[in-house]
């Protein structure tokens, strides 16, 4: 059970000289005099830098050639390998912290190349063993498990539409477009995605919405990011992002015109106006607030407002002052720097032109932004990562009292800066009408199905109705929801109940196409 005399000299070579401190300090020292000597064009023992360097990125160059599986292996066999030198020869109490350098040298230093080089391989080809080897040893080291769930953790919207554009350049480029892959793909989308109760819809909804509270965030070349979030919603749930695509092709063209109306009004400030025109039901519900713009953007405004309504007789507008997003211009003393602002950030930012402090409370009376949106406005402007305000007293926290001043002092590598504003926590309450808003959504869905079986059926028992209803809808519903839809269309009187039998219903063929949007 001794080591050979080869492998006992190797091993005491490497505890004694290659472990020494001062040895790798000089090695490592010899190899850069080496280089540099090589560079003033000074004879030097080339084939000695090569093995030298070899030895030194043999651990590197194991990890970038091999694959994850069997790079994984590799470490699996170096631990094995070491717990058995202990066993062998080595003092036990050495086992711990020998255990340990190998574990940070072959594992710890690596671990983010690791899972971007092979997780998303080994779980698209469901390689359960080596997933279950990669926990195993990410669990060996400090900061593994974390490391691996925050490659797990993905984006379902932003995952599901990638998925969905690989499908459909799948049946372009191979199926040749044929309907019957397309249909297929539209019923499997439709199955899976409304499989668990609301959640999906819920998540695209919010998507969607956080898309549009951020702004054009794209290139000045291109197409902005929330154009392609909606792009690949619209191919996969066409039915219900029609009417937001019109909005933003008309918004397009109404804003092409208008540009060309305000070009030769000299009265006007130089603002660069950009106005998206929204029409109500086909976007989320967003309570309206009333701030205290500037003049020159009132003015604008109104400009606007007059071209519009001109050409739209009888129609409405109403400002959406939380979706508003603003550039703005700023010097401070390392230059001129361009913030991407939200409008109430932009609102607060502009007050310092006139002065240069403000407490909180001049800057609510200022700009009648209601109080817990204007903390979290001036949190993200003093306490966040680019903080073009400061505050005192210090603290993440922005309480009554506390006074801000323009940070003329501000640095930032980028030209232009993105600002993020304080997201609010999503409570129980909002949670409750996310799911009631697509629960509404559904209603539509359910009394058409029900019309739709009665007028094949003309007259059926309840449970029948709704036994064909669980069959044709797509989606998870509650026998109570279902029997409120249809107590709704009896009450309404597209339908109606036996009188001899009150669990028999029965459908009047000249009405149920009313039912129809």
């Amino acid at each position: 059970m001794l080591p050979s005399v080869w492998d006992m000299g190797l091993e005491l070579f490497r505890n004694h000289i290659i472990s020494d401190k001062t040895v790798q300090s000089k090695t490592i020292d010899g190899i850069l005099l080496l280089i540099e000597r090589e560079r003033s064009r000074e004879a030097v023992d080339r084939s000695l830098l090569r093995s030298l360097l070899s030895m030194l990125s043999d651990l590197q160059r194991l990890m970038q050639e091999r694959e994850v599986p069997e790079y994984l292996n590799h470490v699996s066999k170096r631990l094995e390998e070491e717990g058995d030198r202990v066993i062998t020869y080595l003092d036990h109490s050495t086992q711990k912290p020998l255990i340990a350098c190998v574990e940070k040298q072959l594992l710890g230093e690596h671990l983010t190349a690791i899972l971007q080089k092979g997780l998303d391989h080994l779980l698209d080809e469901n390689r359960v063993p080596d997933l279950t080897q990669m926990s195993q040893l990410f669990s060996r080291v400090k900061g593994g498990q974390q490391a691996l769930l925050r490659h797990w953790n993905k984006d379902m919207v932003q995952d599901l539409l990638d998925f969905k554009d690989k499908v459909d350049h799948v049946i372009e480029v191979c199926f040749q477009k044929n309907e019957r892959f397309v249909n297929l793909m539209k019923e499997s989308f439709e199955t899976f995605i409304n499989k668990r109760p609301n959640k999906p819809a819920e998540l695209i909804a919010k998507h969607v919405d956080s898309k549009l509270r951020a702004g054009n965030r794209g290139h000045r070349r291109g197409t902005p990011c929330w154009e392609k979030c909606l792009s690949g919603l619209r191919r996969a749930f066409t039915s219900k992002l029609e009417g937001m695509f019109k909005d933003m092709e008309l918004s397009k063209d109404i804003m092409v015109h208008f540009k060309q109306h305000v070009q030769n009004q000299s009265d006007l400030a130089p603002i660069d106006l950009t106005v998206n025109i929204l029409t109500m039901g086909y976007w989320p519900t967003y309570t309206p607030m009333d701030v205290h713009l500037t003049p020159e953007m009132i003015k604008l405004q109104e400009v606007f407002k007059t071209f519009y309504l001109g050409k739209h007789t009888g129609w409405k507008l109403q400002w959406q002052t939380t979706l508003g997003h603003a550039v703005l211009k700023a010097e401070f003393k390392e230059g001129k720097k361009e913030l991407q602002v939200s409008l109430f950030q932009m609102l607060v930012l502009l007050m310092f032109n006139e002065e240069d402090e403000f407490s909180l409370e001049e800057i609510k009376l200022a700009t009648g932004i209601e109080d817990s949106e204007l903390r979290r406005t001036l949190q993200s402007l003093a306490c966040g990562k680019a903080r073009v305000l400061t505050k005192s007293p210090k603290g993440e926290e922005v309480e009554d009292g506390d006074k801000f001043v323009f940070n003329g002092d501000f640095k930032h590598k980028l030209f232009r800066i993105k600002i993020n504003q304080i997201q609010m926590k999503e409570t129980v309450e909002e949670q409750v009408s996310t799911t009631e808003r697509v629960f509404q959504d559904r209603q539509y869905q359910i009394d058409a199905a029900i019309v739709r079986i009665m007028k094949m059926r003309k007259t059926l028992g309840h449970n029948l109705l709704v036994s064909e209803l669980y069959n044709q809808l797509k989606f998870p519903v509650k026998p109570g929801d279902l029997k409120k839809r249809i107590e709704s269309l009896i009450d309404r009187d597209y339908m109606e109940r036996d009188k001899d039998n009150q669990t028999i219903s029965s459908i009047d063929p000249s009405k149920y196409h009313t039912i129809f949007f």
